[in-house]
């Protein structure tokens, strides 16, 4: 069976550079989304150091 979704569009996180697809959740705020998960915008603040 073939993925249902190939042509999601991605982004790259600004804390571990690893590629990330869009999520249902992000729906509203896709063009502000900067980080791939909770912990990496946590450690945000570890990039300024």
């Amino acid at each position: 069976m073939a993925h249902k979704k190939p042509h999601l569009e991605h982004k790259t996180c600004l804390v571990c550079l690893r590629p990330f697809a869009w999520r249902k959740k992000w729906v509203k705020d896709w063009e502000h989304v900067k980080y791939c998960s909770e912990r990496c915008r946590r450690h945000k603040a570890d990039l300024k150091e």
